[in-house]
């Protein structure tokens, strides 16, 4: 059987990205967004319904990211679908499913830079990707 994971979203940011490095100096960045639809229900009156994403994103368009997006900041993210999962403080096993963002593209309503738009460098080695991010989930439930 055939296997696809390819997400494509337009939405706005709903908190500033929050930059952080690997021990290793490996940027990362999580992208907290909206994306609305609109539609009409049987009644033909239009409603609108949100759906809120974390996109991970990693190496220089993380950096990048950083420096020219902010919480509102229409973005353009296409990457693919990826389920983790972790322990946290309590001991009580903790899922989440978040884009792992392959592109970003900056639209309109951010700074100007030379360059609005990153491809992604060679991937991380997965073991280390998947650990470093349980090491900061837990952090994050810290706080």
């Amino acid at each position: 059987m055939a296997n696809f994971n390819k997400v494509f979203l337009i939405g706005n940011l709903t908190k500033d990205p929050e930059l952080r490095y690997t021990p290793q100096g490996t940027a990362v960045v999580n992208l907290r967004m909206a994306v609305n639809r609109k539609f009409k229900d049987k009644n033909q009156e239009l409603k609108e319904e949100v759906c809120f994403v974390t996109a991970v994103v990693w190496n220089k368009q993380a950096e990048s990211a950083n420096q020219y997006l902010h919480k509102g900041s229409p973005v353009f993210i296409e990457g693919r679908l990826q389920s983790r999962s972790w322990e946290d403080n309590t001991g009580k096993t903790r899922n989440t499913i978040e884009v792992r963002a392959e592109r970003v593209q900056f639209l309109g309503g951010a700074p100007k830079s030379d360059v609005q738009t990153h491809e992604e460098p060679a991937p991380l080695d997965s073991t280390t990707e998947t650990a470093w991010l349980e090491e900061s989930e837990d952090k994050s439930n810290e706080s």
